[in-house]
């Protein structure tokens, strides 16, 4: 059971009666680093709040090719797998803990029913869905018309401002399969921003110095 006021801070903008069906119907999970919250193919009987952490949305084509999508952070919810749950589908995403992760589970029952009781939760969901639709754009606007080392800046910087830290800790090949690309052509455009002083890599580490639009330059 989630405490009310864990739910009040995260989601202000939720009734007081949504807040105390909440607490009482939903079970707070707990996930450590790396561990999967979703695969592709699951089916879904409930859907997720962040509560803790930062959970990482992906695509897996039929050779296992990865593709990110977007960040889940705290005070935010799954709007792909609140679709799926409502249409009885499963899961054509991803879904992995970047740091320990913990979670509101929501039986679908009840998600459906505070749809019509509660003003708050419906906006909310709505909310939900045109939040990462438009993360979804910004993604595929960098995929279909950006080259590889405008989105690998662009990839740099959300990890540094979403993890709020300088220091990435991902490997290249971790890096390539979130942009859907080789761990040469990563290899050599971050060697390239290292010679160029705008990072500093390590072994399975890189710290960023300085990056902007320009740093390709």
């Amino acid at each position: 059971m989630v405490e009310e006021e864990r739910i009040r801070q995260l989601f202000p903008s939720f009734e007081s009666g949504l807040v105390r069906n909440m607490a009482d119907k939903a079970e707070v999970r707990e996930y450590r680093e790396s561990q999967m919250l979703m695969r592709t193919g699951q089916h879904f009987r409930s859907t997720m709040l962040i509560l803790e952490g930062l959970v990482k949305i992906y695509r897996e084509d039929d050779e296992g090719n990865e593709f990110f999508m977007y960040y889940l952070r705290p005070g935010q919810a799954c709007a792909l797998s609140m679709i799926c749950a409502t249409r009885q589908e499963t899961s054509q995403i991803k879904a992995q803990a970047v740091t320990d992760t913990e979670t509101i589970s929501i039986p679908l029952e009840w998600m459906d029913k505070w749809m019509t009781e509660y003003k708050s939760w419906y906006h909310f969901v709505l909310e939900s869905y045109r939040a990462r639709f438009e993360e979804l754009l910004v993604t595929i606007d960098h995929v279909a018309f950006r080259n590889m080392d405008e989105r690998l800046l662009f990839y740099l910087k959300n990890q540094q401002e979403t993890l709020g830290t300088n220091r990435i800790s991902s490997s290249i090949t971790e890096i390539a399969a979130d942009l859907n690309s080789s761990r040469e052509v990563i290899s050599r455009l971050l060697k390239k921003l290292s010679d160029k002083g705008h990072i500093r890599m390590d072994r399975n580490t890189l710290e960023i110095i300085r990056l902007d639009l320009h740093a390709r330059d």
